[in-house]
């Protein structure tokens, strides 16, 4: 059965394997994460659970948001994100899940919002090469050809350019669960997530394990 949890990133660290090799992780508080909704094939056309994370004050939620919580009688959640299951069975509005929904071993897909870069030429945002060094050369980092002149008469779509770099939603997969502190509500998984510290991560159970 698919799992899924909703968590902030802490930070990285590393620890000790048994063998004494060193291992970088990085530590994520998961949960406590509600059940807000719950989505069938009959109404909805597919099966999911929607998970709120982090409280909020009522006065941060417009009407609307506020009446879903007031409705299932939930205290209001700050962020919310859907998860699609194979089955919800077992599975109610308004049960919490914690750390203990994953285990040690288990492989995590982990998705999250990249770090912003601002504004960036092409050779740090697409790894593009130089030109000549030389004074005389007069072309360094400039983006290259934009293509035909008076046909097309026009830039393809697709040119790679300057522009703003990161802030993309990114998904990395097949991560493993080093290990699970259900007291503390954290996780520690193996290797990089995206986003900078105190940004919000879902973490499922991975396609592709």
């Amino acid at each position: 059965m698919k799992k899924a949890l909703i968590g902030k990133k802490v930070g990285m660290t590393q620890i000790f394997d048994e063998n004494g090799r060193i291992v970088p992780v990085t530590a994520i508080e998961v949960g406590p994460c509600t059940v807000t909704q719950i989505k069938t094939v009959e109404q909805d056309g597919y099966t999911a659970v929607q998970l709120g994370y982090g409280d909020v004050k009522e006065s941060k939620l417009n009407k609307p948001e506020l009446g879903k919580f007031k409705k299932s009688n939930i205290a209001p959640k700050k962020y919310l994100k859907e998860v699609r299951l194979d089955s919800i069975e077992g599975i109610k509005v308004g049960d919490e899940l914690k750390a203990d929904v994953f285990a040690e071993g288990d492989k995590v897909d982990i998705q999250g919002t990249s770090k912003g870069k601002g504004f960036q030429g092409v050779i740090k945002r697409w790894g593009q090469s130089r030109g000549p060094m030389g004074h005389g050369s007069m072309y360094h980092r400039r983006p290259g050809s934009m293509g035909s002149t008076s046909t097309p008469g026009r830039v393809y779509k697709g040119k790679r350019l300057p522009g703003h770099m990161g802030v993309q939603t990114v998904t990395i997969q097949n991560l493993a669960i080093v290990k699970v502190d259900t007291d503390k509500n954290v996780i520690l998984v193996k290797g990089s997530v995206p986003g900078a510290k105190g940004s919000i991560l879902k973490i499922k159970s991975s396609v592709k394990a």
